[in-house]
């Protein structure tokens, strides 16, 4: 009898896990629907997802993300996510530099050199195009980076004190010294105030390869004589992906110096961006971040904000780079010796990796994304699974499907179409309804098994 019961009980429980499978998830389960619009070759498509529509998810890994047809049947979807500096291995350089003179002026063109090199390209000479006397000012510095065979991440640079102030350039890069491609400005700096100095070294390069750097002051007056040059490179097994930035957040300061921001959900930040409105601000600063209120503050990064005129232009820098752990909460800490950033907190700006989701595209359209619902559990497959012939350079041919609009509200009454949101979800009933007489009829044979007397042996 004890075994009859045992069976008995055993496919009860196999009816209600598979009753659970067929019911699947429905568009109304979700608090937030967004619509999708499809363009190119499918059947598999791939699709950005903004910062505004992430931040609908009720779970910090978007395990309650789906995206549904017009019959409200889920599709099957992988997310591809790539954090930042994977597999990374960086390396510093110190390379030789070499004066570029030319006109004073900064707008009179590049200045012209002859240079000289051996086979591997590195620079044995370089001088100035014309005769000494006409030389002119040190308009800037030409670096040979030609022995690093690694992307260029970051530019170091030291120069004599007899400069002190902001050294803004430009930044140039070749590999023949006869093209030159701009990357972009860069901008160091010495200050002392309150018998202390504040040093900034460090200029962002794009993460690309060149034999040769070319740094042209915008003011060639003020060009510093150089007394130390390193370039820091990187490898990684992937690059990347970009940071999508958020809308300004507004913060509160509790006191002088101190401002503090609750973000949506708790996120994966890779760098913020904090508004200086006030011209001559000046802000040595240190960032913390915490998961929730009764967790200690760590400390994230720190470093010199400040916005600045010089020579008629706004020169600014209010960036601090994180290294994307998880958190919902900053606190940025100001040195009130630089003038502070004000009583109010500024508005604050957040950076994450984008992320993409692919699915692939089952029966009729429209499609439409939902999040929001914290009881989900995860459905995403990987990329191998949901492509059987994936790989890297695949997922860029792929069909594109784009949110159409903001985001609409979901619920209980939430479908694809009016119509079905204007009744019961029938099938769901059906199942749930055969489920319950399923386990009333296992109950109604176990209770006649144990009413039955026992056999005489």
């Amino acid at each position: 009898m004890n075994r009859k019961l045992n069976l008995g009980w055993l496919g009860a429980l196999g009816l209600c896990v598979a009753l659970s499978a067929v019911a699947q998830d429905q568009p109304g389960d979700f608090k937030s629907l967004v619509p999708v619009s499809l363009s190119g070759e499918g059947p598999w498509y791939r699709l950005e997802l903004p910062l505004a529509v992430q931040l609908q998810a009720s779970q910090t890994d978007l395990r309650d993300i789906r995206v549904f047809n017009a019959a409200g049947e889920p599709q099957a979807y992988a997310l591809a996510r790539q954090q930042a500096q994977t597999t990374e291995q960086r390396s510093f350089s110190e390379v030789k530099w070499f004066p570029l003179y030319g006109s004073a002026q900064a707008g009179d063109g590049s200045p012209g050199v002859r240079v000289q090199s051996n086979a591997n390209g590195t620079l044995v000479e370089v001088q100035p195009s014309t005769r000494r006397e006409d030389q002119g000012a040190l308009r800037g510095w030409l670096l040979d980076a030609s022995a690093i065979k690694a992307p260029l991440q970051q530019l170091v640079l030291d120069w004599t004190s007899e400069r002190d102030g902001f050294q803004r350039f430009s930044i140039e890069a070749s590999d023949d010294l006869q093209h030159w491609q701009a990357w972009g400005e860069g901008q160091v700096a010495r200050l002392a105030f309150a018998d202390e100095r504040i040093e900034q070294h460090e200029v962002a390069l794009p993460g690309q390869s060149a034999r040769y750097l070319r740094l042209l002051w915008n003011t060639p007056q003020s060009a510093p004589q150089l007394t130390s040059a390193r370039l820091q490179s990187s490898t990684t097994s992937s690059l990347p992906s970009p940071l999508v930035w958020s809308q300004p957040l507004g913060g509160s300061s509790a006191r002088a110096g101190e401002y503090t921001w609750q973000l949506p959900m708790g996120l994966n930040i890779e760098r913020v961006r904090v508004a200086l409105k006030q011209a001559n601000s000046l802000a040595p600063a240190t960032l913390y971040g915490r998961r929730e209120s009764s967790l200690p503050w760590q400390a994230l990064s720190s470093g010199l904000l400040y916005r600045l005129t010089q020579n008629g232009q706004d020169v600014q820098q209010n960036e601090l780079q994180l290294p994307g752990q998880t958190v919902q909460q900053l606190k940025l800490v100001v040195d009130p010796r630089g003038g502070g950033l004000g009583n109010e907190a500024p508005t604050l700006e957040f950076a994450v990796r984008s992320t993409q989701l692919v699915f692939l595209a089952r029966g009729e359209g429209p499609y439409t994304l939902a999040l929001g619902n914290p009881t989900a559990t995860a459905a995403n497959l990987s990329l191998s699974t949901l492509i059987p012939d994936y790989d890297p350079q695949r997922l860029k041919g792929l069909g594109q499907a784009k949110v159409e609009g903001a985001a609409q509200p979901g619920g209980p009454t939430a479908s694809p179409s009016a119509a079905a949101a204007s009744g019961p979800d029938w099938k769901r009933i059906g199942l749930w309804a055969v489920l319950l007489l399923g386990v009333l009829a296992l109950a109604g044979m176990a209770f006649s098994l144990l009413r039955k007397p026992a056999a005489k042996s």
